[in-house]
């Protein structure tokens, strides 16, 4: 079993496949425009405006987020405990003390954003400061702070904003297509490749989502794991997850654009059908404390 350092390099690696992957999907539906329409102009536009939407999407991430969640600014005085558990895990972890912040909705989760370790913000509810001990605490703030040193926002805030490009874009064929055909060959050759380009226009923005999906997933297996070896007490997390995943309500400002961001699934445990664990943005959490609670401390991945 691999243990912490190994899995961390791994999963870094194997989220920068999957980038690639989504990478070559926007220039797939470039290339498919570009042909169906027989103007070169349209890849090149649907390139320059993803990279437009990854810059501006990434420098202004943590507004944007905590806009959506109706975060608030933490005090030192009024939330003591939080404040001085990340300051100190900070500290352990060498890297600047993020903005804390608080939303005032009694389910228990919290989420990092921002657009590096100098700008990067750590939020917690109400909900989960009222719920969990000092200990699960730690448990959970390690998990956010490690999304941060492992650059986990940068790459799911470009997920984030690819998928939607592709979305976009993937209308906006669908919509031409139907208001006119285009006037190129008109052969059996020239039909058979309109059709397969409908249909990979079709399909992309499904395959864009479950990439992102992946990336989520993977990405919050490393930041247990990352978190348990800041804090040596893996226990702590695993029993803050058992009991952020027991609460039934889904928050207030749930929202599936920001789901991915939090510790565990803002929709609450009712959100368990089939559909929504094919499209969940987290892995089970049977198998993240399965994993956390592993016979060392060192192969909790």
């Amino acid at each position: 079993m691999a243990n912490l350092y190994q899995e961390r390099s791994n999963n870094v690696l194997r989220t920068w496949g999957l980038m690639l992957g989504f990478l070559l999907v926007v220039i797939a539906i470039g290339w498919a425009l570009s042909w169906y329409y027989g103007d070169v102009s349209i890849l090149y536009g649907a390139v320059i405006f993803s990279l437009l939407m990854n810059v501006g999407s990434y420098w202004f991430s943590d507004k944007i987020v905590l806009s959506m969640t109706g975060a608030k600014p933490a005090s030192r005085e009024e939330y003591f405990d939080l404040y001085t558990i990340t300051e100190n895990l900070s500290i352990a972890n060498g890297m600047p003390m993020p903005k804390l912040y608080v939303v005032n909705d009694p389910a228990p989760n919290a989420f990092a954003t921002g657009r590096d370790e100098k700008h990067a913000v750590v939020a917690a509810t109400t909900g989960l400061l009222a719920m969990l001990d000092r200990a699960e605490l730690e448990g959970v703030i390690a998990h956010e702070l490690s999304h941060i040193k492992n650059k986990d926002m940068l790459v799911m805030t470009v997920a984030v904003v690819l998928a939607g490009v592709i979305a976009i874009v993937a209308d906006m064929f669908l919509r031409m297509s139907l208001m006119g055909g285009n006037d190129r060959d008109s052969g059996k050759g020239g039909a058979i490749m309109a059709v397969l380009a409908v249909i990979a226009i079709i399909l992309a923005p499904i395959a864009a989502q479950l990439i992102q999906l992946a990336i989520s997933r993977r990405r919050e297996y490393l930041a247990d794991a990352s978190g348990a070896l800041l804090t040596r007490y893996p226990e702590g997390l695993a029993s803050a997850l058992r009991k952020i995943s027991g609460y039934a309500a889904p928050m207030r400002k749930a929202s599936h654009a920001t789901a991915h961001l939090f510790i565990a699934n803002p929709f609450g445990a009712e959100a368990g059908k089939f559909v929504n664990k094919l499209f969940a943005t987290h892995p089970p959490v049977e198998d993240r404390v399965k994993r956390l609670l592993g016979s060392k401390a060192e192969e909790v991945v």
